[in-house]
């Protein structure tokens, strides 16, 4: 598979726009714990489309998220991680699998409405303080098995059944990371049996992954000298407006 017949097309400004977006993408993940699956579809559909976004998110998510376990290794809740992937694995590679069925125009619907919900979903579930123990978030895990096997940007249902189960801070991140690298694997394993990984997806997924290696080292220095309220409140407006714009092309594609 030759890596480079990927970048065909692609110039070099717009390459260095992906590997900034990355660097940054990353950085908001180690701090907030999400962010790479949000960030990066809104620079990737421009210039490839929506069909590759979720394969490239999931190989690359493997390189960020691993830099994650190892910054925040001591904070992980083995446990609950184990919880998780267990109700999660075959989820995912259902909603892996629904996703390689999906047309340009389809994928772009359901990773624009996955951004755009994201929001309200985050701040509804911290405004209800909910909290759920062991069963609540095996159940949890199994509709969030579906979701991130076929969207981007949906860590933060992950996020916010961990914080429900009782975790904070750090160990959010942690275990999130954890569970974060199982989930990709499942999913790479389905789009590489359904052939969707093709050059072009394993060429963008290796330059985001290893541009955002340094991320989460980043993050954790500055993970208690930045105000998170800050960098979430712009996320969350880029993260809408993102949805905004490939609902709308998308719906152009289908009239």
């Amino acid at each position: 598979m030759n890596l480079v017949a990927g970048f065909a097309d692609i110039s070099l400004a717009r390459l260095l726009l992906v590997a900034g977006v990355a660097l940054f993408a990353s950085v908001v993940g180690g701090l907030a714990g999400y962010g790479t699956g949000a960030l990066m579809p809104l620079v990737l559909v421009p210039l490839i489309g929506a069909e590759p976004v979720v394969p490239i998110i999931a190989i690359s998510a493997v390189f960020t998220n691993l830099s994650r376990v190892t910054a925040y290794r001591r904070y992980a809740d083995g446990r609950r991680a184990l919880i998780v992937i267990s109700a999660a694995a075959l989820t995912t590679a259902l909603g892996a699998y629904g996703y390689t069925r999906l047309t340009n125009a389809g994928a772009a619907l359901v990773i624009g409405a996955m951004l755009m919900s994201s929001v309200p979903l985050r701040r509804l579930a911290r405004r209800r303080n909910f909290r759920i123990g062991d069963t609540g978030l095996g159940f949890g895990a199994v509709g969030y098995g579906i979701v991130v096997g076929g969207t981007s940007g949906s860590g933060v249902i992950l996020l916010s059944l961990l914080m429900a189960a009782g975790l904070e801070g750090a160990a959010v991140i942690a275990t999130d990371a954890v569970i974060s690298v199982a989930t990709s694997a499942i999913k790479i394993s389905v789009f590489g049996l359904a052939g969707a990984v093709t050059a072009q997806v394993l060429a963008f997924a290796l330059l985001i992954g290893a541009i955002a290696l340094p991320g989460a080292f980043f993050a954790r220095a500055f993970v208690e000298r930045m105000p998170v309220h800050i960098h979430t409140a712009i996320l969350d407006a880029a993260v809408i407006a993102g949805g905004v714009v490939m609902i709308s092309a998308a719906v152009r594609q289908m009239v």
